[in-house]
């Protein structure tokens, strides 16, 4: 595996790690070339990933498949007036072309924007106005593309239109048009040579206020994520790695390509409309995964599931990120699996910056301890460091070293930037705390911790109470504005199969809570629904609750 390239690839312990793992970052470096194509130049039959789709569909993908595919469509690209610095957003969901067109813009230098597929018309146009995209490559999906054709009239810098498994009436057809190119793709030089500081990829995110926030990473981003997928998804030459995550999300940059190739791991990529946990499970069993990483969200369902039924004999090692992991469902997967799920934490903004490693000893509930070449802090409202079970702001001190991974700013946003990442800090937005062991335990976003009767209180903690209870399925805590304490805590749960709301229900939970955790974090509210608003990665989205409640 290419890791060795980078960096020592096997230490004995965490302390081991912390101290000696040092990426080395070479000058311009370029994934595509340097990883993808090195990959296909050593091993070109080496298995680069599996994908099948809900219909039955299967392919197989080799590094020498990835390296000529990835060519031609650079060269398509090309010819289309797509250079170093352009911009382009794909909305491929899980097609497998993704991979294709996401290493051809590495290539050439242009800058790559993932997108969700649940755009708005009002979405498209801020993203194209704001980041200067000059092409979208999407699925044919009349979903997508109509929504597309319609911003387009008032967007007259989008020049160029591509649809992906299907024809599309005024776009250009990827399938016919790539096959016209040639699969040979010279690393650019000269005026178009890349740096390691040009700008790689560009996310959108959503924040609790405004328009979304433009992320954006230079061109070693992916060099970072060997610390995702060597050290925390614990992935070689021999594993086959599922990441449940459209392509849209950040959580596909962390698990679907750039620390898994580096790493030398098989992607394994499902391709599917709608979750559904028994042919999620069927997938798992039948192509032999041996890494799968998911959101809580998806655990959740799989503790529901009988899954007795299912041979997981190859899957050797279970992770998540994405929201903290309630301790309940770590419990239940562990009974029924063997397995210990490995959370690790991190942004949009970064890659795994905490984690349990495999040297550590799960505390479940616990984001685990700091990645190496990573300065993480817990500090005070002043930037003073708390101390341990002092809740504060989670940091990232950049005043010796920018770590590998860590982002470069808010895209043409120098103000905004600056809010968050001044005199070495950057401010995570997130409140945490440090236990005695140097284990980091997260409370909450800072807008999502609930201040009621002068008690600062943290949703997860409550929210993992309630998980305890048989009844409940899924929940979020919020908060809701009160006139005397301030806030009172709310819970919008989902039942599980079996359960129906009533008041002597809410009664029962709220006592659970009380006897569970401290007595003052009760919900003092309790709704019951049929579902919560998510975004598409899955994260619970409780600024809609909270917006909904004060309407």
């Amino acid at each position: 595996m290419l890791v060795d390239k980078y960096t020592k690839a096997s230490y004995k312990s965490y302390e081991d790690f912390i101290e000696n793992c040092k990426i080395a970052v070479p000058d311009n470096f370029n994934f595509g070339f340097d990883i993808v194509d090195e990959t296909a130049d050593r091993t070109p039959d080496k298995k680069a990933m599996l994908w099948c789709n809900e219909e039955g569909e299967e392919r197989v993908f080799t590094f020498e498949d990835i390296k000529r595919e990835s060519n031609k469509t650079a060269n398509f690209f090309k010819s289309l007036g797509i250079k170093k610095g352009d911009a382009v957003m794909l909305m491929l969901k899980r097609r497998y072309e993704y991979w294709f067109c996401s290493v051809a813009l590495h290539k050439i230098g242009a800058i790559l924007i993932p997108a969700t597929h649940l755009l708005t018309i009002k979405d498209i146009k801020y993203r194209v106005d704001a980041a200067s995209i000059k092409m979208i490559v999407s699925a044919a999906d009349k979903r997508i593309t109509e929504v597309v054709d319609e911003a387009r009239k008032e967007l007259p810098g989008l020049k160029t239109v591509v649809s992906v498994n299907g024809h599309v009436e005024g776009w250009l057809e990827y399938s016919k048009e790539v096959e016209k190119f040639s699969g040979v793709f010279e690393r650019p030089s000269g005026a178009e040579a890349i740096k390691n500081d040009d700008v790689f990829l560009l996310y959108f995110t959503s924040g609790t206020t405004g328009m979304p926030k433009m992320v954006y990473h230079d061109f070693t981003y992916p060099l970072g994520h060997i610390l995702t997928a060597r050290f925390w998804q614990n992935l070689d030459d021999d594993s086959i790695h599922l990441t449940v995550a459209d392509t849209g999300w950040a959580k596909a940059s962390w698990g679907k390509i750039y620390g898994q190739w580096i790493s030398g791991a098989c992607l394994f990529t499902y391709d599917y409309e709608r979750f559904n946990v028994k042919e999620l499970m069927n997938v798992v069993a039948k192509h032999g995964i041996t890494s799968f990483c998911a959101p809580p969200t998806i655990y959740r369902h799989i503790i529901k599931e009988d899954i007795s039924k299912y041979d997981l004999s190859k899957l050797k090692y279970a992770e998540t990120a994405g929201e903290p992991l309630n301790p309940e469902v770590f419990h239940q997967f562990k009974k029924m699996t063997g397995l210990e799920i490995k959370e690790g934490f991190g942004q949009t903004e970064s890659v795994v910056f905490a984690a349990t490693f495999p040297w550590l000893t799960p505390k479940p509930g616990s984001m685990g301890k700091p990645v190496a070449g990573w300065d993480i802090d817990i500090v005070d409202d002043d930037n003073n460091p708390c101390e341990p079970g002092q809740e504060g702001h989670l940091v990232i001190r950049t005043d010796k070293v920018k770590p590998t991974g860590l982002f470069c700013g808010y895209y043409r946003d120098e103000a905004l930037t600056k809010s968050v990442w001044s005199n070495g800090i950057y401010d995570t937005g997130d409140m945490a705390y440090k236990d005695e062991d140097g284990y980091l335990w997260f409370v909450g976003r800072s807008d999502d911790v609930i201040k009621s009767s002068g008690y600062r209180i943290g949703p997860f903690e409550v929210e993992s109470a309630l998980m305890e209870h048989p009844s409940v399925l899924e929940c979020a805590i919020t908060g809701v504005p009160d006139p005397e304490r301030g806030a009172i805590v709310k819970a919008t749960v989902i039942l599980a199969k079996g359960y129906e709301p009533s008041q002597e229900l809410i009664i029962e939970l709220q006592e659970h809570v009380k006897k569970v955790t401290a007595p003052y974090k009760y919900p003092r509210i309790i709704e019951f629904v049929k579902e919560l608003p998510k975004t598409i990665s899955g994260k619970i989205r409780r600024i809609e609750i909270r917006e909904t409640d004060t309407k």
